[in-house]
């Protein structure tokens, strides 16, 4: 609910998105802020703006024809203009400039940092409803607190210093507890579909983040291999079935 233009609820957050991967990911970045989040499909997304009203819109463009969009927009010419963050995989500087002219706030070309995706997202709220959401740097999974903003998990008693892909990857992982993910989606996610790796760079960096982790691959606590298919974060007995949540 809005009361002279400012946010008086948690905001609402409406994803329009196909990738359910990428869908956790977002999800969980935005835990970092106080937000009620729903997922569509393109094929439903009119009819849920019009339904739930969000506060913000992140849509990915390469899904939809510019229909929802435009929607989007001229709902604001009769009412509160809703702020809109799309997301592409297509890094070209046309396909950004005919976002903008389109009406989008903002733009990510996909794949992104989690935390820059909650930098941008928290700057957008403050921009549009001239208040700032609560943001919470360091989330709890279980016995793990990620700090956003410092690079920094701590594990049990352990307190560890990732690098930003690493982090990235401990997000992608977390954010899909118990889901399988191949090499190839781990690829895609953090490199972009159109990296060439080597055929062991997933493998390599999965090793790296289990060694922080203090993860022994034979008695896996946070990163199990499946064997031919990938691998798997394992929720503890603390955080399945539940949200992330703030310490």
């Amino acid at each position: 609910m809005l009361e002279g233009g400012q946010l008086r609820t948690p905001a609402r957050v409406l994803l329009v998105l196909d990738q359910p991967i990428l869908a956790e990911v977002v999800k969980l970045a935005l835990s970092h802020g106080l937000f009620t989040v729903d997922v569509v499909g393109a094929p439903d997304a009119l009819a849920r703006f019009h339904h739930w009203r969000p506060h913000l819109v992140i849509l990915d463009i390469d899904l939809e024809d510019g229909k929802f969009l435009r929607q989007v927009i001229e709902s604001g010419r009769t009412g509160t203009a809703t702020p809109v963050i799309a997301l592409t995989r297509r890094g070209d500087l046309k396909r950004k400039l005919a976002a903008f002219e389109a009406g989008v706030d903002d733009i990510m070309t996909v794949p992104f940092p989690p935390e820059e995706l909650v930098a941008r997202t928290l700057a957008l709220m403050r921009r549009s409803y001239r208040e700032s959401i609560t943001f919470t740097p360091t989330i709890t999974m279980g016995d793990l607190e990620i700090d956003i903003l410092n690079r920094r998990v701590r594990a049990g008693h352990s307190e560890l210093h990732l690098t930003g892909l690493e982090q990235s990857l401990l997000y992608l992982l977390a954010a899909n507890a118990g889901r399988v993910l191949s090499r190839n989606e781990i690829l895609d996610a953090l490199w972009g579909v159109d990296y060439i790796a080597d055929s062991n760079v997933v493998d390599r960096h999965i090793r790296n983040l289990r060694a922080k982790l203090q993860n022994d691959w034979r008695r896996p606590r946070y990163i199990a291999t499946v064997p031919e298919r990938g691998y798997r974060f394992i929720p503890t007995d603390t955080d399945e079935g539940t949200a992330p949540s703030a310490p």
